[in-house]
Order: structure tokens, then sequence, then C-alpha cells
């Protein structure tokens, strides 16, 4: 911050009654976080009116994350969401998928059947971890590999409570092609089996991505991002019968890894 403001750095400075943190930090990580929510664009106003924030004040923190790359101003006056973002994301994503692990292999053990990570990163799925499966026939997903989440049962899980009309936005950007004969392709189709995961409490790849496998996901409840675990196998073992004992174990391990990242974040506040 500039040294001929030191009065206002003190003030912005000073610790948030009741969390023993910094206002001026938890005030900028929360204008980031609205405007990731917003598309990762925005402008004053719009950022003001959200926040509760004055202007001067709004204006002030976004000129300090413009200098140090966090957040670039746009010739249009608008602020968009700045590269030096991405190193910290990805390295994040990666962390995140180190976290989930054990928990993965636990669920190789429970299920037999290879475990995924994913994330919601924009419009698209990325795989950041797995554990394969002990059987010789197994289902392997690059980390990394980035997929449409209208063909994916991880896809589908996170993407059952986000309002109808954000679903129809992000699938007329996407696309729906078909990867098989059995992928959903039409926005309603698509829109149907979300209801269905809402209703049944998780997401199925009924052979959409690829002939011959089935995937079994759930959301990662309260997760710091949107993220969703997930089983995929042969449909001649993932079957009906195997769906109602697998389900128990995605949703109590989705818990447990949730609770790991709550309290990990917890211990480093």
């Amino acid at each position: 911050m500039p040294s001929s403001s030191a009065s206002t750095t003190d003030a912005a400075a000073k610790p948030t009654a009741g969390t023993g943190g910094v206002q001026s930090l938890e005030r900028a990580f929360d204008l980031l976080e609205r405007m990731a929510d917003a598309g990762g664009e925005v402008g004053l106003s719009e950022l003001s009116a959200s926040s509760g924030l004055p202007l001067p004040t709004i204006h002030r923190l976004m000129r300090t994350l413009v200098a140090c790359g966090y957040v670039r101003q746009q010739a249009n006056r608008r602020y968009a969401l700045g590269p030096r973002l991405i190193r910290l994301g990805e390295s994040a994503s990666r962390l995140l998928g180190t976290w989930a692990r054990p928990y993965l292999a636990r669920l190789v053990e429970e299920t037999g059947e290879t475990a995924n990570m994913a994330l919601l990163d924009g419009d698209e799925i990325v795989y950041v971890a797995q554990v394969p499966s002990k059987h010789s026939m197994r289902m392997f997903t690059e980390v990394g590999r980035r997929v449409l989440p209208h063909s994916t049962g991880v896809g589908k899980a996170l993407l059952a409570h986000t309002p109808p009309e954000e679903v129809r936005a992000l699938l007329a950007r996407t696309g729906m092609p078909a990867a098989t004969e059995k992928t959903i392709t039409t926005p309603e189709g698509f829109l149907a089996a979300l209801e269905q995961v809402r209703a049944a409490g998780y997401a199925v790849d009924d052979n959409e991505q690829e002939i011959g496998v089935r995937c079994l996901a759930v959301p990662v409840p309260d997760a710091p991002t949107p993220a969703a675990i997930s089983i995929s196998g042969p449909a001649g073992r993932v079957t009906e019968a195997a769906t109602d004992r697998i389900v128990p174990v995605l949703q109590e391990v989705a818990r447990d890894l949730a609770t790991a990242l709550t309290n990990t974040s917890a211990s480093q506040g």
C-alpha cells in the first residue's frame, strides 16, 4: 500500500472483530470470490452493490490487487480476474488432490473400483486425483484431464443444485457433443437427469462417456470449491446391485473428506 496513506493503511489492516483476521485481506478475498461468482469480470458498482462496501474502499482494494497481478483492468474499465491466480489455482488443485488420496484409497478398498476426484473449473470438469482399482480390468482417467459435464457422473453431481438457467447457459457455451450413443445431448434431457440426481442423492454415468463403463458420483458437501468423488468400473461389475452397496460408501467418504478439508482450513487459520 502507498506509504503516503498511512492512516488509511492502518485502518484497513485493523483486525476484524471476533475473527483475529485482517479486515482488508478478508475484504480483498471476498471481492475475488464475488468476481469469480460473477463470471470473472465485474464493474466497481456491481461489486459495491453485492458486497455492501463503499466505492472508495473497493477502488483502493482493487488498485492493490491490480498492482499484484491478481486482478486486471480491462479497456472497458471493468475488472477481471488476473493471470497470477492461475498459478495459485493449479497449485491448490494439486494439493486438494493430495489431501483426497487417502479417502480415494479407502473407496478402492471398500468398493474394489477405481476412485476419482474432480472439480468444476469454469465450464469444464477437471480430474485432480485418482487411485486405481486392483483389478486387472480397471478404468483409468489421467489426472488433469478435462471433460464436459454433460457426459459424466461427476459433472451431474457437481451441477445438480445449480439453477436451471445457469445450467442451460453453460450447455449453450460448451455444446453437448455425443461421446457415445447413450450420451445425453439435449438441455431438457440433462436437466431431467439432474432432477434424478437430486432425488437419489447420487449421479450415474451409464455408458455415456465410454461404452462398457459405469460411474457413480456424489458431491463433496461444503467443499471449499465445488468437488465430487466417484468410482468407475466395467458395467458388468458396477451393476444395479453393486450400486446399492457402493453409494452409501461414496456418501460416507464424501462426508469424511469434507470434514477433513474443513478442519484443514480451520487449523491453518
